[in-house]
């Protein structure tokens, strides 16, 4: 199940969960309940499960043309399906429960987050086989999940910018990261906004939102969006240097390090900007 869940991803939910928390939490104290750590651990492993089980449930006619699905992540035969899919009910279920139903901005965000993610992969709408709208969907449940924790711990109104600057940045790394899957993607007949925009005109999109996301978090987190947007705008300029698919996944593959290195490095620029540390 650890391969399933995409363990280098996790830090992609356990993020946008933190950076809610920290935005919404009214003192440090409130970091201290229970309910924060509970869905950290649900947003670590569970979410992760729920993503990337029900992904490769309705990827497998695509994901066994994939060489990074047999040598990078993994395969997830037909005849394993009904055990994985108990598997992420009873990791999934029991976390739904500890919701606090009154708390209908955080209500509302985990449903969110469950439609976005589950209906990304899955049927009827499958959105990541409807160009444009598999990023949306993708980036959504980050979103989601950011919300969630914002409203977890009492916050109020909406973070319309933090939130657009999220949309873009999240958008923007789902995009990238169809781009090396372009050629099996194309003989499986999938649709994606990679084989839609092809490689250039969806790498120079995620360097636009890059860049877009760095510009509207600048007011929360000053000189960090600027060095971060200038990091991620010489990795797109370096991808549209790169001719061969296997160059290309290969700096994919190190992008479970940069990103969660940013995120880091954003966390605490908000931490000591929101809790006055420094």
């Amino acid at each position: 199940m650890l391969s399933i869940s995409r363990y280098r991803f996790w830090i992609y939910e356990l993020g946008p969960f933190a950076y809610g928390v920290f935005c919404g939490a009214s003192a440090l104290t409130v970091l201290l309940d229970l309910k924060v750590f509970v869905f950290a651990v649900f947003f670590l492993f569970p979410a992760n499960l729920y993503i990337y089980g029900i992904n490769d449930m309705f990827d497998y006619e695509t994901d066994k043309l994939n060489p990074r699905k047999v040598e990078y992540e993994a395969l997830v035969e037909p005849s394993e399906w009904r055990s994985l899919s108990i598997r992420i009910a009873l990791f999934v279920i029991p976390f739904l429960f500890l919701i606090p139903f009154r708390n209908y901005g955080a209500l509302y965000s985990m449903l969110a987050f469950l439609f976005f993610a589950g209906f990304y992969s899955a049927k009827p709408i499958r959105a990541k086989a409807i160009p444009v709208i598999d990023s949306i969907f993708s980036a959504g449940h980050y979103v989601a999940t950011g919300a969630f924790g914002y409203y977890l711990v009492g916050g109020t109104g909406f973070p319309f910018i933090p939130l657009i600057a999220a949309l873009c940045w999240s958008i923007a790394m789902h995009a990238y990261s169809a781009v090396p899957d372009i050629e099996s993607d194309s003989s499986a007949g999938l649709k994606t906004i990679a084989t839609t925009l092809g490689k250039t005109g969806t790498l120079i999109l995620c360097l636009l939102l890059y860049v877009s996301s760095a510009v509207l978090i600048y007011s929360f987190v000053g000189v960090v969006a600027i060095v971060l947007g200038i990091v991620y705008t010489v990795l797109m300029l370096a991808s549209l240097t790169i001719k061969k698919p296997e160059t290309l996944l290969k700096l994919y593959t190190f992008f479970p390090y940069i990103n969660p290195t940013a995120g880091m490095i954003i966390f605490f620029a908000i931490l000591f900007s929101r809790f006055s540390i420094l």
